[in-house]
């Protein structure tokens, strides 16, 4: 083994998870090729985009969800992307708590609001559903609303006559691109910040 090879084991050892999984670390969306790239899905895409800064893969299948493990600020975090679908993200939510043991405080979840623009974002320590059914059965299952919380911005429907669901399961304007990147790169290091204890940094940073 060359003295390349040895130093990239290293590196690679250095970014391995190690030790207790500390938080839990949840995108909500729906399952499958039909929902790809939706609104409602934001909360996968915005894992995605941490999972690749992070040089991971979200595809083992564990708690009826896509997991996989990173290290943020010397945290072992377990990522999830519940398959359940988004009514009963719960199940699988509830499931990854108990088998590590992690409270709500310590359950961060990523999801859509139709209350914030494509592009913007707000960060909460905690809070009731507002009206979105993956946080309702979270909180339902849990008996808990303490969950840090990322919301992501999809953008209110068009008018109030419009369906709610075919809104959400909606694609994107062409024109969001642009921001939504920006967006799920400034979720990634809101996740580091809370992670790390600096949810109000976080809040400051980033809250739109």
């Amino acid at each position: 083994m060359s003295i390349f090879d040895i130093f990239k084991q290293l590196e690679k050892q250095k970014d391995t998870p190690q030790g207790a999984v500390e938080y839990i670390i949840v995108g909500l969306g729906n399952p499958g090729k039909d929902y790809e790239n939706t609104r409602h899905n934001i909360g996968f895409m915005t894992i995605d985009t941490l999972c690749e800064k992070h040089g991971v893969e979200c595809k083992k299948l564990k708690f009826k969800s896509l997991t996989c493990e990173v290290t943020l600020c010397g945290k072992r975090c377990f990522v999830m992307k519940p398959e359940t679908y988004m009514n009963k993200s719960g199940e699988a939510v509830i499931d990854a708590m108990q088998f590590y043991k992690i409270p709500p405080e310590r359950t961060i979840i990523v999801f859509d609001d139709i209350s914030l623009e494509p592009g913007k974002m707000r960060i909460r320590r905690k809070g009731s559903d507002g009206g979105h059914n993956g946080i309702k059965n979270i909180i339902y299952l849990s008996g808990a609303d303490t969950f840090p919380r990322i919301k992501m911005g999809v953008g209110a429907k068009p008018n109030p006559d419009y369906d709610l669901a075919a809104w959400v399961l909606g694609h994107f304007k062409k024109e969001d691109g642009e921001k939504l990147e920006q967006c799920f790169e400034n979720a990634a290091q809101a996740l580091e910040l809370i992670v790390d204890g600096k949810i109000d940094t976080a809040m400051n940073k980033f809250n739109s």
